[in-house]
């Protein structure tokens, strides 16, 4: 009987979002790839210092204590097949329970998140990350430059989530973008009851919920926060959405425009995804962060290609124009 992922929550990541390769990236847009597969061989004993998304991933596999394996980790990379190695020997050095990988030599990886079946893709490529998006697949442009995760919580994995254009659709986004701050406030309250449409994270949420309701015999436990710049009366909704999604989140912090990063940094996750640059960037000083290039704050001018001979759903709204055909990244990730 052919192996399975099904009923597992599944995560592809690129192999500069786990491990730091950010030296070795350096050689590779220089443009030279034979040196750049050349030293990574030569440094294939030498495991790789933990990446942006280390600590999720860690996590992530220590719910794969119990009975059955709840969670799969997959490197989808551009490395070539030799740097490929390297990545799994380093994995192997931290007891990193991975033993999938898919290594395309410069190629975007992206279309092999469908077989994959994945709930969430992290790559430090922003061209792969919005074709993933467009296809409906949760995805964040890691930054590899940001802080790694606090050591303070080794048996509960923190996840912070930004609102809307993440979670929930960018209907409200829009509204503050034509009509300012006032258009924005009397809209979410005279809509306070009506449900926000799913954002492009609502999919990962929905099996973290179902991570949650079956860890009881891993030693593992799952905290998650919505860090939102809405503030009263906008809470209401957000909330509300929520209870009719049946999705428990723990915390939720409606800071009316407040900077996010003072907040994260005190509720430790071990990442941090949001659609604004700004507040992506405010926050990875101080926590693992990534962008989620959805929704009109990252609108651009290119219309999605139409995917043919595929069954999957046609992705959310707020990212459907995303995609950009042929687009390549220089960095191999």
């Amino acid at each position: 009987m052919p192996a399975s992922l099904d009923n597992r929550l599944v995560v592809a990541i690129s192999s500069r979002a786990l491990f730091d390769f950010e030296q070795e990236n350096q050689v590779f847009e220089d443009g030279d790839d034979r040196a750049y597969m050349d030293l990574q061989l030569k440094l294939l004993d030498q495991p790789a210092a933990h990446g942006v998304a280390f600590s999720l991933v860690q996590k992530l596999l220590d719910f794969n204590r119990g009975a059955q394996p709840l969670v799969e980790v997959v490197i989808l990379s551009r490395n070539d097949p030799a740097s490929g190695l390297r990545v799994f020997r380093s994995a192997q050095h931290y007891g990193l329970g991975i033993e999938r990988g898919a290594f395309t030599r410069g190629a975007s990886p992206w279309r092999y998140l469908r077989p994959l079946g994945a709930h969430l893709f992290l790559s430090a490529n922003e061209a792969d990350v919005r074709q993933a998006l467009a296809a409906g697949v949760p995805a964040a442009r890691v930054l590899p430059q940001a802080a790694r995760a606090s050591a303070a919580h080794p048996t509960e994995l923190r996840i912070a989530f930004d609102g809307d254009a993440v979670l929930f659709s960018d209907e409200s986004e829009q509204v503050f973008q034509r009509g300012g701050l006032q258009a924005f406030q009397d809209h979410e309250v005279e809509q306070a009851q009506t449900p926000l449409a799913a954002g492009p994270f609502k999919p990962l949420l929905d099996a973290l919920h179902r991570l949650r309701a079956s860890a009881e015999d891993t030693g593992m436990t799952l905290r998650t926060a919505l860090v939102t710049a809405r503030g009263s009366p906008a809470h209401e909704r957000a909330i509300r959405t929520l209870m009719a999604w049946g999705v428990e989140i723990d915390e939720a912090f409606f800071l009316g425009g407040l900077t996010k990063g003072p907040f994260l940094r005190e509720f430790e996750p071990d990442f941090f995804f949001d659609d604004q640059t700004g507040h992506v960037e405010g926050a990875a000083p101080h926590v693992p962060s990534g962008h989620v290039a959805a929704g009109v704050s990252n609108l651009v001018p290119v219309p999605p290609r139409n995917i043919s001979g595929t069954s999957w759903p046609d992705p959310p709204e707020s990212v459907r124009f995303q995609y950009q055909e042929g687009a390549e990244g220089a960095d191999r990730s």
